[in-house]
């Protein structure tokens, strides 16, 4: 008699893990080589935009504790690299539990309609995957109609490859002996057979998308390695400063490699320099439309300037200084053909933020800009090609990249951050941090004492810093050197040369800012208004 092959629930998890591997590498090849639609990633990405604010505040909080309280790597950069694995992760999950799906109804079915099945299962997961890649719209080089066949193609043949397994398997059937014990032995052997000829089928198209997307990317971080930044060939203009940074202090100018980047995207969003305009619209006379050479044309502004995330806990590296260059806001206002009712302007960014910032603060200050390089080279496509804003002393949830356009308004509206529960405002908060207690580079002084260099930064925006005091234990505020700023946007470095003295001790650093204000002692967590609290290191000696 013949024994039909029924393989069930656990066979199609099984069969669901390797297919949904290999659609991950295959949509990961497409998007290194051709700009398509990562799917995981925007699936992701979109997942956040709908999520309740407080529960993105809690769930950034606590990554940024796990990251930091694990001593993992930069906060940034391991961030984004947890984000990227959850969206993978929650794709291949979902490959498996449809497969099982799939499977026992098919099961149930008797193995009819297999094919079928599997087209719906593949048309199923398209539909919605081509409605948020084009919500998000992130990839402005690739048209939208060739990002949607593409998925639905990616998307139907693997739903069609269930069906051909479930098939596959159920075939194999063999003629079973009534006399011999022997032949469900090898129906099971059969079956075995065809999952490793699938697994290794699979496994190469994983390993071939993997290997070409990362070859990609290698090409593009060469490319990126042959930029000539401006801090190659200029020192720096404090670099006669009488203080120099006790040894282990942070860079004082940060490399852009290193500096952090936190946004809403799991991936930035990919921009054609060339095809880009600047649309700006509204409370205007005629609406416009500018290249990113129409902006160029305009006298360009240099400053060095501190940027710091508004989730920075204090003494966190989601902070960085370089040199940027773009165009004073104010300077472009006149050429914008703004009405009389207009108060505030909207700027949206291609992945969908948006921030909006009163005229009053433009008119008031040339240092509010339109960036458009960093470090002498155009921005970076993870910070913001082609165009991003500064504005002095607020935290970067206010400042969109990847600007898109700008709407003039005749009132204020709340900007992405602000919806999702962060403070309004955003203003940067003076803090100090100990960097280094630079135990193994000890001075003797003039009088034959043994000194211990320690040093770090100390912050306040855009208002600068009057001065840094260390206390050792319960001693006495003790005023630190302050090293001369490279502008009056960045942070400072400090150092004291402490008095050493044997046995554990616990260093406490605290500053004030540029008009002799004392930073907030109170300790505060990051959400939603900025850290605060003093910042306290122990050494035992």
């Amino acid at each position: 008699m013949k024994i039909r092959g029924t393989p069930g629930v656990f066979m199609g998890s099984m069969v669901g893990a390797l297919l949904t591997a290999a659609l991950i590498a295959v949509f990961y090849a497409g998007w290194r080589l051709a700009d398509l639609p990562f799917v995981p990633f925007d699936v992701f990405d979109w997942t956040t935009r709908i999520l309740p604010g407080t529960l993105i505040e809690f769930a950034i909080s606590a990554m940024v504790a796990i990251i930091r309280g694990l001593h993992l790597g930069p906060t940034s950069v391991v961030a984004k690299f947890i984000e990227q694995a959850m969206g993978i992760v929650g794709l291949f999950i979902t490959g498996v539990v449809a497969g099982a799906v799939v499977f026992g109804v098919l099961r149930a079915l008797r193995g009819r309609y297999a094919y079928v099945s599997g087209f719906f299962l593949g048309l199923l997961a398209a539909i919605p995957a081509v409605l948020i890649s084009s919500f998000l719209g992130k990839i402005a080089v690739t048209p939208p109609l060739v990002s949607a066949v593409w998925i639905l193609f990616v998307f139907v043949s693997w739903g069609m490859s269930f069906g051909v397994a479930y098939l596959r398997l159920s075939d194999l059937s063999v003629s079973v002996d009534r006399d011999s014990g022997l032949q469900p032995s090898v129906q099971r052997v059969s079956r075995r057979k065809f999952l490793i000829r699938l697994a290794g089928f699979t496994a190469t198209i994983t390993v071939s998308g993997a290997m070409v997307g990362l070859l990609s990317e290698r090409h593009s971080r060469m490319k990126l390695a042959s930029l000539m930044p401006w801090s190659a060939t200029h020192v720096l203009p404090n670099a006669g400063a009488a203080v120099k940074p006790a040894l282990g202090t942070r860079p004082e100018y940060t490399p852009l490699e290193r500096h952090y980047r936190i946004d809403i995207n799991t991936t930035p969003p990919k921009i054609d320099g060339m095809m880009w305009r600047l649309k700006i619209g509204g409370l205007v006379e005629k609406p416009l439309s500018m290249t990113l050479d129409d902006i160029r044309r305009y006298d360009p502004l240099h400053q060095f300037v501190t940027l710091s995330c508004i989730s920075n806990p204090v003494g966190g590296d989601l902070i960085g200084t370089t040199r940027w260059t773009g165009v004073s806001l104010k300077s472009l206002l006149p050429d914008l053909g703004l009405k009389s009712s207009a108060t505030h302007l909207k700027i949206s960014s291609a992945d969908g933020f948006w921030e909006t910032l009163p005229l009053d603060t433009i008119m008031a200050d040339e240092r509010v800009m339109l960036a458009y390089a960093w470090d002498g080279v155009p921005l970076l496509e993870d910070h913001g090609f082609p165009l991003r804003v500064y504005i002095p002393d607020v935290h970067g949830m206010k400042q969109p990249k990847w600007i898109e356009s700008i709407e003039a308004m005749d009132h204020w509206e709340p900007g992405y951050w602000v919806v999702r529960g962060w403070d309004k405002v955003a203003k940067m908060k003076a803090t100090s941090v100990i960097d280094t207690i630079a135990v193994d580079m000890t001075i003797i002084s003039a009088d034959q004492r043994k000194l211990v260099p320690i040093g770090g930064i100390a912050h306040a925006g855009a208002r600068g810093i009057s001065k840094v005091e260390l206390r050792v234990d319960d001693g006495p505020w003790q005023t630190a050197e302050i090293r001369t700023p490279l502008s009056q946007m960045t942070w400072v470095i400090w150092r004291y040369d402490w008095p050493f003295e044997p046995g554990k001790h616990t260093f406490t650093v605290r500053c004030y800012d540029g008009s002799n204000t004392p930073q907030i002692v109170e300790a505060m967590p990051p959400a939603p208004s900025g850290a605060s609290g003093l910042f306290s290191k122990s050494q035992k000696f």
